[in-house]
C-alpha cells in the first residue's frame, strides 16, 4: 500500500515539475486547487446522514432469542444472558451466582486447558459477572472465528462440568476475595444498602458470605443450573455480527434447549434500616439511600434520576482522571471543594426493572463523620427543593449523560451487552436515538418532583469504620421526614 502511494508521487512530481519552485511562482502559472489532477479519481463523498445500525432480533421455538447488531468493526462480540441472578437463589443456594461467575469458563466436555488454549488461539477475550437479576458470559475476538466464539461461549454455559476440584479451588479464592473486601469499604457499603434496604430477594448479598460458600457444592450449582438456565430465559447478543449469520450458528446449538414455566421474578420489598460495622478502618465510610419505585420499567423516572445522577456527580478529593475532571458536578463544587475532611463524596443508584436505589456515599475522618453525614442530608432536601437548582445545571447535566452514554457505546462489549439486558428487560431493543430525546425532555421540575419522592421513602443507612460517632438511624431520618 505505500509502495504504491510513493510510486503515484513519483509520477506527480515529473509531471509538475519542481514542486518546491512552484510553490513560488505567481497564482497566475499555478492552477486552481480544484483542477482535477489526470489519472486521479476520487472515491465517492461520504453522505451526509448515515443510518444507525438496526438491531435485528429472531426467537426460536424454544423462546431463546438471537439478537445482533452489525457494526463496521474487524472484530466481533458475543454474550449470553440469562434472566438468572441472586434474586432466584435460595437459603440452600445462596451465594449460587456468585461461585457461577467464578466457574465460567472452566471444564465442560472440554479441559480447562483446552478452553484456554482455544480462547488463546482466535487471540479472544472471556468474562463472565454475576449481578441481581442477570447472569452474564462474553466472548469478544475478530469477526474471522465467530463460529468458533459462539460454539464455545454456549457449550461453556450449557455444559459445565462443575468438578468437584474446580469448585473447591474457586471456593478459596472466593473467601480469599472476601477478606480483600474489607479493604474496599465502598463496595461493602454498597452491598450494606442492598441487603438492608430490601426484604426479599433484592436483600441476598452478591458477596456470598464464608458460610454460604462453604454450604455450596457442585449437585447445587447443577441444580441451579438447571433450574433457571431455560430457552425462554436466555438471550444471545451480539455486536458487530450480521443476524443471519449469528442465527445460522447458534441455532443448532440451543434448538434443544428445554423451555421453562415462564418467570415470574420474586417480590422484594423496600423497607429501609440501619446497618453499621465497626473496624479499624481510618477512614468512616457512610451512605444514605431511599428507594426509586418502578425501576426501569419505569422509563420516564429512569431516565429522570440518570440525569439526576449526573447532576450531583461528586468524587473523590483527588482528580484521578485529570485536572477539572467532574468538578463541575454539584456535589463537587458544595462539599468537596468546600470541607477539605471529605476524602471522596457522590452520589450512586442502583436500578433494577421494578425497583431502585439513589442515596449519597462519603468518606471522612472519624471526628468529621456527624457533619459529613448533616451535608449528605442537606444536599439531599436541597435538591427537592423549588429553586436550588438551575437550569443551567440541568443542561449540563444533561449534556454529561448523553455524552457518557455515547461514549459508552462506542464499545462494542457494552453494545452487546444493552442489546441483551434490553430484551430481558423490556423484550426489544430500544432505539439510543429515543434515550437521547427523553434526555433533553427531562424538565427542572422532573428533577425536583423526583427526588421529593425519593426522601419521602424510608430511609437506609450504612456506615463502616469508626461508627461510634456516626448520627443514630432516627435523628438522621427525622431530617426527611419532620412534619
Amino acid at each position: 500500500m505505500y509502495r504504491a502511494a510513493l510510486s503515484r508521487f513519483r509520477a506527480l512530481k515529473g509531471r509538475t515539475g519542481n514542486l518546491a519552485a512552484a510553490r513560488f511562482t505567481t497564482s497566475s502559472a499555478v492552477a486552481p486547487l480544484d483542477t482535477p489532477l489526470d489519472g486521479i479519481s476520487l472515491p465517492p463523498s461520504l453522505p451526509d446522514y448515515v443510518a444507525p445500525s438496526e438491531t435485528k432480533v429472531k426467537t426460536l421455538s424454544n423462546g431463546v432469542r438471537i439478537a445482533s447488531e452489525q457494526l463496521p468493526t474487524p472484530a466481533a462480540s458475543v454474550g449470553v444472558f440469562v434472566n438468572c441472578g441472586s434474586i432466584y437463589e435460595t437459603p440452600i443456594s445462596s451465594g449460587a451466582s456468585h461461585l457461577l461467575e467464578r466457574m465460567a469458563f472452566k471444564s465442560t466436555n472440554r479441559s480447562h486447558l483446552r478452553v484456554v488454549r482455544e480462547v488463546e488461539a482466535i487471540g479472544g477475550n472471556t468474562s463472565a459477572s454475576a449481578s441481581r437479576e442477570c447472569m452474564t458470559y462474553t466472548v469478544d475476538a475478530l469477526k474471522t472465528y465467530v463460529p468458533e466464539m459462539v460454539e464455545l461461549l454456549i457449550d461453556c454455559v450449557r455444559n459445565p462440568a462443575f468438578m468437584d476440584w474446580e469448585v473447591n479451588e474457586e471456593v478459596q479464592k472466593i473467601k480469599a476475595e472476601l477478606e480483600e473486601v474489607l479493604k474496599n469499604p465502598e463496595r461493602l457499603i454498597l452491598e450494606a444498602v442492598h441487603s438492608t434496604g430490601y426484604s426479599g430477594p433484592l436483600a441476598n448479598p452478591l458477596l456470598a458470605s464464608e458460610t454460604a460458600i462453604d454450604g455450596l457444592d457442585s449437585s447445587i450449582l447443577e441444580e441451579f443450573v438447571t433450574e433457571n438456565y431455560k430457552g425462554n430465559r436466555i438471550v444471545v447478543a451480539a455486536s458487530g455480527i450480521e443476524n443471519e449469520e449469528l442465527l445460522q450458528i447458534a441455532e443448532p446449538l440451543l434448538s434443544d434447549l428445554p423451555v421453562g414455566p415462564q418467570p415470574k421474578e420474586p417480590k422484594s420489598v423496600y423497607v429501609g434500616g440501619d446497618f453499621r460495622r465497626r473496624s479499624d478502618s481510618p477512614s468512616t465510610h457512610f451512605a444514605l439511600a431511599f428507594e426509586v419505585t418502578g425501576g426501569w420499567n419505569n422509563e420516564k423516572d429512569s431516565v429522570t434520576l440518570t440525569v439526576m445522577q449526573m447532576l450531583m456527580g461528586g468524587g473523590s478529593s483527588f482528580s484521578a482522571g485529570g485536572p477539572g475532571k467532574g468538578m463541575h458536578s454539584r456535589l463537587y463544587l458544595r462539599v468537596l471543594n468546600e470541607y477539605q475532611q471529605m476524602h471522596s463524596f457522590s452520589a450512586f443508584n442502583s436500578i433494577f426493572n421494578n425497583t431502585g436505589l439513589f442515596g449519597i456515599y462519603g468518606s471522612t475522618s472519624s471526628d468529621f463523620v456527624s457533619k459529613a453525614v448533616d451535608i449528605a442530608a442537606e444536599e439531599l432536601i436541597l435538591l427537592a427543593t423549588e429553586g436550588s437548582v438551575s437550569r443551567l445545571m440541568i443542561k449540563r447535566a444533561q449534556e454529561a449523560t448523553k455524552s457518557a452514554v455515547l461514549m459508552n457505546l462506542e464499545s462494542r462489549m457494552i453494545v452487546a451487552e444493552d442489546i441483551g439486558r434490553q430484551i430481558l428487560t423490556y423484550g426489544e431493543r430500544k432505539s439510543v436515538h429515543s434515550f437521547l430525546k427523553m434526555v433533553d425532555e427531562v424538565e427542572l421540575q422532573d428533577i425536583t418532583n423526583m427526588a421529593k419522592k425519593i426522601i419521602s421513602s424510608p430511609l437506609t443507612m450504612a456506615s463502616f469504620g469508626e461508627v461510634l460517632q456516626v448520627p443514630n438511624y432516627e435523628s438522621v431520618s427525622r431530617k426527611f421526614h419532620a412534619k
